[in-house]
């Protein structure tokens, strides 16, 4: 069976609590920020947290899900170890819609998790034990690739194990007529991959989504104009979030926007993911890139309003709304 969109990253179950900005200081946690923790620290944040939230998450996930949400056939691709998260997990992203056809596997390390910390303005600070799901490699890429899109998750790149999934998902996803799409992930993620950043987006990438900072540090200028237009000659549509400013769009020589209007933000866990689910639904579907980028808006502003990471209302009613659909 082929899918829509086939999306390969960290399986990652979310951990999601409420936090004072004096809590995130006596437990040593950066905010803000994404931090990889060692196993021992996770399970000490995970048994520190209250009024907990859990869900089967992960950056390229959670895209999936809003996806899924919209009616588009989806897969993700993996690896969670067999123990009782990693069944959690993929029982339900099947059951949510979302194929999962790599299955838990025998492996020593646990299931990946993320304890997210939300601030009372909404910022989250993450801290994420990689475990399991950072060893996906070449050899837990099945053969499920078609004409649709693959979209891979700048923090695979953390171990050598995920790049030759990544080459290997591109590889497959050539092969069968597809295109293929990357969204950066993180600042500190541009920092750390530059080189395989930017090659991979000059060479294997037809579609790159990431924020201003992260396009910023990717190309290490301080004019965003600029680091989008050198992204954009290397790749064929380039899209830029711009934390509550208008949404860029670029395409060769065409530009594009979407107008961002303020709004209180309860939570900002899984912003950039669902502008990436409004935004490839859109282009999967043959929007032009304006009204593309309109719905990855929409679907980012609908998640920042309640906690978790993944839509918790019909975003396709909010599109007709707009008179998108």
């Amino acid at each position: 069976m082929s899918y829509d969109v086939i999306g390969i990253g960290n399986a990652i179950v979310d951990v999601i609590a409420p936090a004072t900005d004096t809590f995130l200081d006596r437990m040593g946690i950066e905010k803000g920020i994404m931090q990889l923790v060692e196993r021992e620290r996770a399970e000490m944040l995970y048994a520190s947290m209250s009024e907990r939230v859990e869900a089967p998450g992960g950056s390229v996930a959670n895209t999936l899900a809003g996806i899924g949400a919209l009616g588009l056939s989806t897969a993700f691709i993996g690896k969670v170890k067999d123990d009782a998260l990693g069944r959690f997990y993929a029982n339900t992203m099947e059951g949510a819609g979302t194929a999962f056809p790599h299955p838990p596997q025998h492996v020593d390390l646990p299931t990946s998790r993320s304890m997210i910390f939300v601030s009372p303005e909404g910022e989250r600070s993450m801290n994420t034990y990689l475990g399991a799901g950072a060893d996906l490699g070449r050899a837990d890429v099945p053969d499920v690739f078609g004409p649709g899109i693959l979209f891979l998750e700048g923090y695979l790149f953390d171990k050598d194990e995920g790049k030759t999934a990544f080459a290997e998902a591109a590889a497959k996803m050539k092969a069968a007529g597809g295109k293929t799409a990357i969204t950066i992930s993180d600042p500190f993620c541009a920092d750390r991959h530059r080189a395989d950043f930017q090659r991979l987006i000059a060479g294997d990438m037809d579609i790159a989504i990431g924020n201003a900072a992260e396009w910023t540090t990717l190309y290490q200028t301080d004019d965003l104009d600029r680091a989008i237009g050198m992204a954009a000659e290397a790749c064929e549509i380039v899209a830029c979030t711009r934390s509550g400013e208008d949404v860029w769009i670029r395409s060769g020589d065409t530009r594009a926007t979407a107008p961002v209007t303020a709004m209180t933000v309860v939570d900002a866990t899984g912003a950039g993911d669902q502008f990436a689910a409004g935004f490839l639904y859109g282009l999967s579907s043959g929007r032009d890139l304006e009204t593309a980028a309109r719905m990855g808006v929409i679907a980012a502003r609908e998640v920042i309003g309640h906690i978790g990471p993944r839509p918790a209302t019909d975003v396709a009613a909010l599109f007709r709304e707009a008179g998108l659909l």
